[in-house]
């Protein structure tokens, strides 16, 4: 099957057809079709593919098409796929999850090569989901900051999130759906460049965000929260973004090497029901 790219915007993102403008069928891909799905994803960033119909098994076997698996230290999964996770909202809760950008489990020795979420069910609107080219973002930086980025590294830990007195354990009542773990084991900290180069293409990207990366290695803390606010700022900016909007069967894959992403909260009294997978990574170089 010949699949052809439509993409979203002009910083990163595309929805992905048969060549004859109909859907794809990933439960029938064969290694060709993965292979284009996986260049697909290292030239967008972002790929979309609409129409399907799966289960936590049906996306646990797609996910393992692009390597092997990984658990979520602090989200529980299904009870027939450890590894995949719902991520629900239902309508009296007020915090989601994912609200905010981030790159996905930075704090990790080594952080997912991608993620594959899956729409069960959706809001009537609202719930889309921004994604942000950490890429480009890398490219208009001035060539002195690329370089002086280039040079730094940086801490990240999951304390903020998933720690004692961090946000999962302050909205645990307004998030009662997700089976989420707060552990001391979230305050143990690690350091990534500043800027990793994708072990695919040799591609440069920033790799800091505010979810997880907590501060710059060897400077003082103004210095650092100063150099962060900037960075983080410009990672995001709107000409580096693209955004999905969900439908019923909406299968959604990224690239974590190469994005950030921000699950928008704009949906409240309504039930959105996601599948969430990880595919296992190296380290950021």
């Amino acid at each position: 099957m010949t699949i052809t790219a439509k993409p979203l915007a002009g910083a990163l993102g595309a929805e992905l057809w048969a060549t004859d403008d109909g859907p794809l069928d990933v439960a029938t891909l064969d290694g060709a079709g993965c292979a284009a799905i996986r260049e697909a994803l290292c030239t967008h960033h972002v790929v979309v593919i609409r129409d399907q119909q799966m289960d936590a098994a049906a996306l646990a076997r797609f996910g393992r098409r692009f390597g092997e698996l990984e658990r979520h230290p602090y989200l529980g999964g299904t009870s027939e796929e450890p590894e995949v996770v719902p991520v629900i909202k239902e309508p009296h809760e007020t915090v989601n999850f994912g609200g905010g950008w981030h790159s996905e489990m930075s704090f990790l020795e080594c952080p997912p090569m991608a993620t594959a979420l899956y729409a069960v069910e959706v809001p009537s609107f609202g719930g889309d989901t921004l994604f942000a080219n950490q890429q480009a973002a890398y490219t208009g930086l001035s060539d002195t900051m690329k370089r002086f980025a280039g040079s730094l590294s940086a801490v990240h830990s999951a304390a903020r999130q998933y720690g004692r007195r961090g946000d999962s354990d302050r909205y645990a009542g307004q998030r009662s759906s997700m089976n989420v773990e707060v552990s001391d084991e979230a305050h143990a900290q690690l350091t990534h460049p500043v800027v990793r180069t994708h072990p695919e293409t040799g591609a440069k990207a920033l790799y800091v965000n505010r979810a997880f990366t907590e501060a710059i290695s060897g400077m003082r803390r103004h210095e650092s929260k100063a150099l962060l606010e900037m960075l983080w700022s410009h990672a995001v900016g709107e000409q580096f973004t693209c955004r999905v909007r969900w439908e019923p069967g909406t299968l959604t894959m990224w690239d974590n090497r190469s994005v950030q992403h921000y699950a928008l909260n704009d949906y409240h009294g309504q039930r959105r029901h996601m599948l969430r997978v990880t595919i296992a990574g190296d380290r950021p170089r």
